[in-house]
């Protein structure tokens, strides 16, 4: 009984500073409604600047001063990159925000490297607060019984500043109506920036208390944002109350897990945040949102399949790529083979995202499911590499069946967390059955046969096995299954309407994208030869989405672009420089910023203008004065405020 008050008692202080960050990406996303992935990153941040100030300043005053200027620092630097970076794509679709934060975070973390370097860091005890409590016969760290006593005294100031004052009622206000608030001639502008500065101090606050209870370290952002996501998500966005209630629940579950359930400690909270969802979707405090308007994919100008010269160049490349054996070296075919997998993959989750407007955020599970497939149809089945490779799509697609039958019932951030919710749950399996999965050690010895096992035979393989996937894809996308896809994605209510339905199409484009990449997945294993749990991990998935962001979401070739530019770049950045984070995730927000339609788009644009150029080099008045206005809102003009369009055509008229 002891034993189980300790633990109670220290999943409340863990609840404390789990609700700090949680409630401040909730209230961020509530407001702004950017998916802020960089929100891990200021939770590290505030712990090292922490850090840093409580070496310099000490005593009871010092100590407590260092936490909150290490916070509003932080607070100061989010604001700077809410005013630089994040107000030019307030009005772009929600996934190019995780894009461009995603790449802030990359950026933080090599940051965080070169200034603090790599070791791990511990800080001072908290003054005053060094000794324990003895409760029930247990002695119980004072510093903890403080935390379960901040937090809420924390959540009773939110409380009174969000229904108490002014600003508050305003940033309510935008967090039901955005439109409305501006038709009220509130400044948007300063209300994010005042929105995301308190988010952001939050989770720094966050991170800076943790340095009496925890070490310092460089991988503190990604581990805290993912129990970030799953506390907003169980909690109810935009919630204060439900994160704080979900944070105990959370904390309560990673304390106990261990000790009650230690062969499943680490699906426990996934397995409660995929129940949530499937019962309640919007969260245990949240409010149901009104129904999507558009769907990410949807493009002006109508899709269409290659023509006969489209096919002859395509056809030209293929060939080409194929001769790259009789010259590159067996190192540049390896990174070649490995290039023309992801391309796979990242095709694969174009066809839920850009097709179906379906953001997995759990995609990797089936590239994982793909590899653990093939590694079972060696050493379990014996079976040939060919064969092997087959059975990784198939395992893929088995889980991608069970996964999309819930999954699709879903839509938006929604489907997004329960994707993520269930990719956690596979990696958690893979990690912790270790008699069948090899745990942590993997599954070592998978080796491609003889007449595969030279770089350039294992290229040759791929290219074979890649190509038709790819077109297959393509011909999935103009079918008429892709039609009703597209018309799912572009209006549930008028699909249905016409006798599609949107569920069953949905989970059949689930399952076929689930063993698109679990055949990516069959081939990589044989690549490297083992098969570990990172490989159906966060960041996997999270490459995914940028190789087709980057790629374009509105473009059928983006994803295969977007693959080759982010993997080619990512290894040759690695092998360059020990900074390579730093100049990917410069280089991703870039490309945000100058390429909004991603590489591809872009490329038709100004294809498409130059065609416009040709057949009349003097636009008219009027499409000179729409393309001014929508150049002046902003990158592109694509993102720009629609307002803001319409208050600058008005005010360029002339006067009667």
């Amino acid at each position: 009984m002891q034993l189980v008050f300790v633990q109670f008692m220290t999943g409340l202080a863990s609840a404390a500073s789990l609700f700090l960050v949680a409630s401040g990406l909730s209230i961020i996303f509530g407001v702004t409604r950017i998916v802020n992935f960089a929100h891990g990153a200021f939770y590290m941040l505030g712990a090292y600047v922490a850090y840093t100030l409580t070496e310099r300043l000490t005593g009871v005053f010092g100590f407590w001063f260092a936490l909150l200027a290490a916070a509003a620092f932080v607070a100061l630097l989010g604001c700077l990159l809410e005013m630089v970076l994040l107000r030019r794509i307030y009005h772009a679709p929600e996934l190019f925000q995780l894009l461009a934060t995603f790449g802030v975070t990359l950026m933080v973390e090599d940051l965080v490297l070169i200034i603090w370097g790599p070791e791990d860091l511990v800080g001072p005890r908290a003054p005053g607060l060094a000794g324990a409590v003895v409760m029930f016969g247990k002695r119980i760290p004072s510093y903890d019984l403080f935390l379960i006593v901040l937090g809420p005294l924390v959540l009773a100031g939110l409380w009174v500043l969000f229904h108490r004052t002014r600003w508050g009622v305003l940033v309510r206000a935008a967090t039901l109506d955005r439109g409305m608030v501006a038709a009220l001639g509130i400044n948007q502008k300063w209300l994010f920036t005042g929105v995301f500065a308190l988010g952001v101090f939050l989770a720094a606050l966050g991170g800076a208390l943790q340095i009496p209870r925890d070490a310092v370290n460089h991988a503190m952002d990604l581990r805290i944002i993912v129990e970030a996501f799953v506390v907003v998500v169980i909690g109810g966005l935009g919630s204060t109350t439900g994160a704080f209630v979900a944070a105990i629940i959370v904390s309560e579950l990673n304390a106990f897990g261990i000790l009650v359930f230690p062969k499943i400690s680490l699906v426990l909270v996934f397995v409660v945040m995929a129940i949530v969802l499937v019962v309640r979707p919007w969260g245990l405090f949240g409010k149901m949102p009104p129904p999507a308007q558009a769907a990410i994919g949807t493009t002006v100008r109508p899709w269409r399949p290659l023509n006969r010269t489209e096919l002859i160049i395509a056809g030209i490349v293929v060939a080409f790529v194929a001769l790259q054996p009789l010259w590159l070296s067996d190192y540049a075919l390896t990174v070649g083979s490995e290039i023309l997998i992801f391309t796979l993959f990242a095709a694969s989750l174009h066809l839920l995202m850009t097709v179906g407007g379906l953001a997995s955020f759990g995609h990797a599970a089936y590239f994982g499911l793909g590899c653990y497939g093939a590694a079972f149809g060696v050493h379990a089945a014996g079976l040939p590499m060919v064969l092997a490779i087959f059975a990784g799509p198939v395992l893929a697609a088995f889980g991608a069946a069970i996964v999309g039958w819930f999954a699709v019932s879903l839509s938006g951030v929604y489907f997004a967390m329960l994707t993520l919710a269930f990719s956690q749950i596979v990696w958690s399996i893979a990690f912790q059955w270790v008699s069948v999965t090899g745990g942590d050690n993997g599954i070592l010895g998978i080796w491609p046969a003889p007449f595969a096992s030279h770089p350039s035979g294992f290229f040759w393989l791929t290219l074979a096995f890649v190509v038709p996937a790819l077109a297959f894809l393509h011909m999935v996308i103009f079918s008429p299954f892709g039609y009703a896809l597209r018309a799912t994605r572009d209006s549930e209510l008028r699909a249905e309407a016409i006798g599609i339905d949107r569920k069953r199409v949905q989970w059949i484009a689930f399952v076929v994208a689930g063993a698109a990449a679990g055949l990516g997945g069959g081939l990589f294993a044989f690549l490297k030869g083992s098969v570990f749990p990172d490989v159906m991990g966060i960041p996997t998935s999270v490459d995914g989405l940028v190789m087709v962001l980057l790629g374009g979401i509105e473009t059928v070739l983006g994803p295969i672009a977007g693959a080759v530019v982010f993997k080619a770049l990512s290894i040759w950045l690695i092998s360059q420089t020990d900074y390579s984070k730093l100049i990917l995730g410069a280089a991703i927000v870039v490309i945000v910023l100058a390429f909004p339609k991603g590489i591809v788009g872009a490329l038709s644009d100004w294809r498409a203008r130059f065609a416009e150029w040709r057949s009349d080099p003097r636009p008219s008045p009027g499409a000179a004065a729409m393309m001014a206005a929508a150049g002046a809102g902003g990158i592109s003009g694509r993102f720009a405020d629609p307002d803001d369009v319409a208050k600058k055509s008005v005010s360029g008229r002339a006067k009667p």
